[in-house]
């Protein structure tokens, strides 16, 4: 049996008004019919809802009172009244005289032509597949609606539990409760008790695009659970998780909970889009700061003030990580893979860091899936919560993450530097023949200059540049190597090496003229004197 308060409470007739008492609207419906004529209750059967512009009565609604005796009498369900085409409104006088009888007035907006209002109600009260379908196409309507006016994730779960009447969660990619109706501040087990449970009783579900399954709890009371695959993102999709859909009310359907989570899924697409706009203002603003840092002869730049909207603090020290992941899965060459894989390593860490790290932010790499975490204060234990941090996340996506660290730096000017190592650390880390979670950059110092040169070729630079000093094995040799050595590290002060060598100063001037002797160039010359510094690091015994 459907009544007239059930058909008033379809989303679709949500622009009807019933301008009577609600409880005298729960008269059966089997039938609608509409008419203009006075007489119309002895050509309709009993239970009809009748639908009229109130033509006729548009100089006196007083004479409608004899129309609603006549329905009341026939059994009719109601009477529905368009307003705006011959009438501007029903008048107080009929609404009162209709609660005093006991009979259902229905306000039809202008909007709503009788005809297609006649098909609609016709068909819940006629065709039940035709019914589900359009309820289906009502929800998409409803929350499509949502959609446009912005309203959140959670609102949107609590309502649509709140219209199939069952619990429904929401789940993320990483196995997380996204959102749940309100069903489980009811109830001593949170969502987050049902997905284990879940997880526990079908490890795979998250490999199922829609499905079933039966779950026994840790009471032992056994419990139906339907799940659909929300599919922002392709290869890691959300879930939609209804708990005990066998008591869902008719008319919902399965295709109506299809239609739910295919607009839940451009929800979820929506905010995803926002966020990456958002990161893309950040990604410049790294950029931009790295590019004017590196160059030389800048003006000074308050970059605290130009980066407070993307995270930036004033702090004792800066520390950039550089971190990409490592793709293992079959899909690794699918550019759309690695998209979905780089987002959500940034989203994981962007959150999990945050509880962590104090006033820690993430920056995408321009061009790249990498981003770079800027560290704003010192942190122990660094490399043991980047650890903990990207474990967690292999053991729930099996995505592993890698990390290089830069230098710390107690300017804001200096975060290029700093990000330079780290990314320099994180390169150096793909060349190691041992699979590292975390590498630290090492400073070589002007050696690193030369790590392409093969050994004979080194050989030739420091021989051709210091001569016999390159490599001595005469004591008179090696001390006058050494002399050179002290003497050019403290930039050709003689009081300052002969402190340091424990001789007199004119045995370091002796010493100094006998090198130039056995070099053949003014070692004081700028170009010679660098030469000469290279040569003497790169021919140490230590480098060879």
């Amino acid at each position: 049996m459907r009544t007239l308060i059930d058909l008033l409470e379809l989303p679709r007739f949500s622009d009807l008004l019933l301008m009577t008492d609600p409880n005298y609207a729960k008269l059966q419906v089997d039938s609608i019919e509409i008419s203009e004529t006075p007489d119309i209750s002895f050509y309709i059967p009993e239970n009809t809802f009748l639908l009229t512009t109130a033509m006729i009565y548009q100089a006196d609604q007083s004479k409608i009172f004899g129309l609603i005796d006549s329905l009341q009498e026939k059994k009719a369900a109601g009477l529905g009244i368009k307003i705006g085409r011959y009438i501007d409104k029903i008048d107080e006088q009929v609404i009162e005289y209709a609660n005093k009888v006991k009979f259902p007035i229905v306000q039809i907006p202008l909007s709503i032509p009788l005809g297609s209002l006649l098909h609609q109600m016709l068909n819940f009260l006629w065709d039940k597949k035709t019914e589900q379908l359009n309820y289906a196409l009502d929800i998409q309507q409803r929350f499509s609606h949502m959609l446009v006016n912005d309203v959140s994730i959670a609102r949107f779960i609590s309502d649509f539990g709140r219209l199939i009447k069952t619990p429904v969660i929401l789940v993320d990619p990483y196995g997380h409760v996204y959102a749940a109706s309100k069903h489980f501040s009811k109830t001593s087990k949170p969502a987050e008790y049902y997905i284990d449970q879940l997880t526990l009783s079908d490890p795979d579900f998250v490999a199922q695009k829609n499905d079933s399954t039966l779950i026994t709890d840790l009471d032992n009371k056994t419990f139906l659970v339907s799940y659909f695959s929300v599919e922002p993102n392709h290869y890691f999709p959300h879930y939609l998780v209804i708990l005990n859909p066998e008591k869902i009310p008719y008319p919902v359907s399965n295709f109506a909970l299809e239609q739910a989570a295919l607009v839940l899924s451009f929800m979820l697409y929506k905010n995803q889009k926002v966020q990456e706009s958002f990161d893309v203002l950040k990604t410049d603003f790294l950029s931009r700061m790295i590019e004017i840092q590196q160059a030389p002869n800048q003006a000074p730049r308050d970059w605290l003030d130009l980066g407070t909207t993307y995270g930036l603090v004033k702090a004792r020290h800066y520390r950039v990580v550089y971190a990409a992941c490592k793709m293992k899965s079959k899909h690794h060459s699918k550019i759309k893979y690695q998209e979905e894989v780089s987002q959500l390593s940034f989203n994981w860490l962007s959150d999990k860091l945050a509880h962590h790290i104090k006033d820690v932010t993430l920056f995408k790499v321009k061009d790249t899936e990498h981003f770079a975490i800027l560290i704003q204060h010192k942190q122990e234990r660094l490399e043991d919560i980047l650890a903990m941090v990207a474990d967690d996340l292999s053991d729930r996506l099996d995505i592993r993450i890698q990390f290089g660290l830069g230098n710390i730096y107690d300017s804001i000017d200096d975060i290029a530097k700093s990000f330079i190592e780290a990314k320099t650390a994180f390169e150096e880390m793909q060349q190691l023949s041992t699979s590292s979670l975390i590498y630290q950059y090492q400073s070589k110092g002007m050696r690193s200059l030369f790590e392409k040169m093969g050994p004979s070729d080194i050989t030739y630079f420091c021989e051709i540049t210091l001569k016999d000093l390159a490599y001595p094995k005469e004591e008179a040799l090696i001390e006058l190597r050494k002399t050179l050595k002290y003497y050019l590290d403290f930039h050709c002060e003689i009081a300052r090496t002969a402190k340091a060598l424990f001789v007199h100063r004119n045995t370091i001037k002796y010493r100094i003229e006998q090198c130039n002797k056995l070099i053949g160039k003014n070692i004081h010359d700028s170009g010679v004197s660098l030469d000469l510094r290279l040569a003497l690091e790169l021919s140490e015994e230590d480098n060879l």
